[in-house]
């Protein structure tokens, strides 16, 4: 399958930064908007979308489809999220692997599942269904996790490259969930970005987490920790250019430190292209 072109390096857009995005008109290259903020229409974050969305690319990035619960999905929600597709048109529209709730009731929180057989095909029908109901393809995002199932038949990583193979769908690889999945369940996070599949992973999130010495949680409220900025070297050696931004949620530092964050990333990045180059040449 044919990646969509890499859009460069973004940023989250927030509200806390909404007027100095629009006054300054910063070097960032896409934002990635929360889906559900914008999906009533109207009011002040619909306008303030429309005067940055005439300036810079957008991509959807949801926490409510629930692709892993048991519940029908919701097609009000999918009606919502496709309208609001329709007057964004983003580069491509991406959610959870986890579940947000279960009979009828949101959790408001991305739940994790067995690694199951059962599991896969529960899933992938899903995921299939909602790209047929929003006609795009999903990118599918591996979430942070705090618990195992003793039930999983197979490896996170062997699940997310079945799961894209069997609904065709893509991948948003967020490097700073596999760092903390890893050290909360013991496995090498070099393992699990050996085994994604190259032509699957259209994104990168990358994001500050909180360590407590027993385990980390994905908090979105610190910044990008150098276990992070590590493993980003390793897969962007790995899958080439893919469209890479920084997610921050709370404890918002100002502006300028999250674009010095962003420059790193293209360092990296730059550094990596470079290198790979002078081996093709040696």
């Amino acid at each position: 399958m044919t990646r969509p072109a890499p859009l460069g390096f973004g940023l989250g857009l927030r509200p806390i930064y909404y007027e100095e995005i629009i006054s300054t008109h910063p070097p960032v290259d896409w934002f990635e908007i929360i889906s559900e903020n914008y999906m009533t229409g109207g009011g002040r974050p619909t306008a303030m979308l429309e005067r940055v969305r005439a300036d810079y690319p957008i991509v959807m990035h949801g926490v409510a489809m629930s692709l892993a619960s048991t519940d029908p999905l919701d097609v009000d929600y999918l009606r919502e999220l496709k309208a609001l597709a329709e007057r964004v048109e983003p580069a491509w529209v991406s959610d959870h692997l986890a579940w947000t709730g279960v009979h009828g009731i949101s959790l408001h929180d991305l739940l994790p599942i067995p690694y199951t057989r059962e599991s896969l095909d529960h899933v992938a029908e899903r995921v299939m269904r909602a790209q047929d109901f929003l006609g795009r393809r999903l990118v599918v995002e591996n979430a942070s996790t705090y618990v195992t199932f003793r039930e999983s038949e197979m490896s996170e990583w062997d699940f997310l490259a079945e799961l894209t193979r069997r609904a065709d769908c893509q991948l948003l690889l967020d490097v700073n969930n596999v760092v903390v999945s890893g050290f909360n369940h013991g496995f090498d996070a070099n393992v699990f970005i050996d085994a994604i599949p190259v032509e699957r992973v259209v994104q990168f999130h990358m994001a500050g987490h909180t360590d407590n010495g027993t385990h980390r949680i994905d908090t979105h409220d610190q910044p990008v920790c150098e276990d992070v900025f590590a493993l980003y070297e390793r897969a962007w050696r790995r899958f080439g250019p893919v469209s890479t931004m920084i997610e921050r949620d709370d404890n918002f530092p100002p502006f300028d430190e999250l674009l010095s964050e962003l420059a790193r990333l293209r360092e990296i990045a730059a550094r990596a292209d470079a290198e790979g180059k002078r081996s093709e040449a040696a």
